[in-house]
């Protein structure tokens, strides 16, 4: 979840809101990787989830990142509840899953040794305490009720707010996962055509990176439950957005969905105001119920837009949102896999090419499926094995295209954090078939061995 945003004056006009996002837009060269990705922690000797404080605790493992490895605090309400170093910071999601969310850096190389300097240092300090941390798409064991609520007013506002939408918002929050990278455009239409791919070809990274076919102890049905979370979750702000392909989609298209997504809060002097259900329009005519009479700044525009949830979305960058979290060598393959598909434009002419035949219904079919099948998923023609292999081989010749060198030059460019999701695409299988494997194997149903063969 999105920390709030600040420098933003107040909002005049209209056109501003448009600028906001078009002010994102890079020369090529200036193109970065921002990767995310979120883990759950754990008590080793009971396998039950981290409480917020306590000797065994997320605030523990923080002060542990603040202290011993020379991380920032940030602190809301007098409580620890982030960190920042470098252009990254450290986060909590609202069960206490920790999320790192990484600097901008130019490369796939770079942005692996970030992952696995802060996977390191994280298990230095959970080792020390009894803590383990595991990458899953869904908590596979615990219930709703096992997972704290981190101390952050937006989670408390959020949480009551998720119980009157959909059906699995509070699930969303306190027991999935996932890893996400956020990439950037050149301009209106580089944005257009990078953001329908990345919308059509979610699907694909979805099934890829399914890991997590169990909730509340036991096989849920499906590969990528949180794929089934998402779907259930608050359509006023979820899904594929049809919309996005229409003629003439551009910054105030945008804008117009974003104002249409029901407000969360307004954040002032340190504490989050309950704006929720209530409606940006009113606020830019000075006109809403939480703050009447007081108009919005660019930095609570910012923060409105950190509260849709689509399976990928535009700020100043775009984010790739479908995929779920999992092991160590996932976290680096994720960001290659996007990398190759935006930053050629062969690459992307190529995946463009690929998905622009398909309308709303089987792009909003395939996103059913893969959730639901993994790489065995069938949509009509679309088989998404078959589909899987061709979008990974398109990546990949992006990849090469790219040609950014790494290890001091000896390795020629950025293919071989791809070789996991080369793997899938041979045997057929993902993540959660190798678990549901285990689980009907050699684990004998008992989930609780997942703990100590999966985690980091």
């Amino acid at each position: 979840m999105s920390i709030p945003q600040s420098g933003g004056g107040p909002i005049e006009h209209h056109d501003q809101l448009a600028e906001y996002l078009s002010d994102g837009c890079k020369p090529k060269e200036d193109w970065r990787i921002g990767t995310e990705h979120e883990k759950f922690g754990y008590c080793k000797d009971s396998v039950k989830p981290l409480p917020y404080e306590g000797e065994r605790s997320i605030l523990a493992v923080l002060e542990g990142l603040r202290d011993g490895h020379g991380w920032a605090p940030v602190e809301e309400g007098g409580k620890l509840i982030g960190l920042e170093k470098d252009g990254a910071n450290v986060s909590l999601e609202p069960g206490g899953q920790l999320e790192l969310s990484g600097a901008p850096l130019e490369n796939i190389h770079q942005t692996c040794d970030e992952v696995n300097q802060h996977l390191t240092d994280v298990k230095d300090i959970a080792d020390k305490i009894g803590v383990g941390f595991i990458g899953l798409g869904a908590a596979p064991i615990w219930s709703h009720e096992d997972m704290p609520l981190m101390p952050k007013g937006r989670y408390k506002l959020m949480d009551s707010y998720m119980g009157k939408v959909g059906t699995m918002g509070t699930t969303m929050m306190r027991r999935t996962c996932t890893v996400q990278v956020n990439l950037d455009f050149s301009s209106e239409p580089d944005m257009v055509q990078k953001l329908r791919v990345a919308l059509a070809l979610q699907p694909v990274a979805n099934a890829l990176f399914a890991n997590s076919p169990f909730l509340d102890g036991k096989p849920n049905g499906v590969k990528s439950t949180r794929g089934l979370v998402w779907r259930n979750l608050d359509d006023a702000r979820t899904g594929m957005l049809p919309f996005v392909f229409e003629d003439g989609f551009g910054f105030e298209a945008w804008v117009q969905y974003a104002l249409d997504v029901p407000m969360y809060f307004v954040y002032r002097d340190g504490t989050y105001v309950n704006a929720l259900g209530m409606s940006f329009r009113d606020f830019l005519k000075g006109e809403l119920p939480a703050l009447p009479g007081e108009m919005p700044t660019l930095s609570d525009w910012a923060d409105h837009l950190t509260t849709a949830f689509p399976e990928a979305r535009i700020k100043k960058f775009m984010e790739m949102r479908g995929a779920d979290g999992g092991p160590w060598r996932r976290l680096c393959a994720l960001p290659a896999f996007w990398v190759g598909l935006m930053y050629d434009q062969s690459s992307l002419d190529a995946a463009w090419d690929l998905v622009k035949g398909w309308g709303a219904e089987t792009r909003e079919a395939l996103r059913v499926a893969a959730s639901e099948d993994g790489l065995q998923a069938q949509v009509g023609g679309i088989k998404m094995h078959d589909l899987a292999r061709e979008v990974v081989a398109i990546s990949e010749a992006g990849l090469v295209a790219r040609a950014k060198p790494g290890v001091g030059g000896l390795v020629p460019n950025e293919t071989h954090f791809l070789n996991a999701l080369k793997e899938s695409v041979e045997s057929g299988k993902v993540p959660a078939d190798e678990l549901l494997e285990r689980y009907h194997g050699d684990w004998n149903g008992d989930l609780s061995k997942i703990y100590g063969e999966y985690s980091y």
